[in-house]
């Protein structure tokens, strides 16, 4: 089940992080609710899943999924650009979370 709250929580985190756009400043009603609705899913989720996957593991999985994702949602939808050191950067955020998982000894 902690993986299943830990999805939650990145794919909340992600609308959330996305919604932000649409407040405009926090002056738009429904997207400002959806927007704290969202962080606070994931806040919730994430509480839920350190129950059974360690902090670090659980953290590290939210956040580099949560900032390629964003990227991928902000250049297909927002029609933002990225250039070559922000897709290195973000490859070494995805490399990070591939070794604590593969390699940490103490999950």
């Amino acid at each position: 089940m902690g993986y299943l709250y830990l999805t939650i929580a990145i794919v909340s985190e992600v609308i959330g992080s996305n919604m932000v756009i649409s407040t405009e400043g926090f002056t738009r009603i429904k997207p400002t609710l959806i927007c704290v609705f969202c962080f606070g899913l994931a806040i919730y989720m994430l509480s839920l899943t350190v129950r059974t996957i360690p902090l670090y593991i659980a953290y590290a999985m939210w956040g580099g999924l949560g900032i390629v994702l964003v990227t991928m949602v902000g250049v297909l939808f927002w029609k933002q650009t990225v250039d070559a050191p922000t897709l290195l950067g973000i490859f070494s955020i995805i490399l990070g979370v591939v070794v604590v998982n593969l390699f940490g000894k103490t999950h």
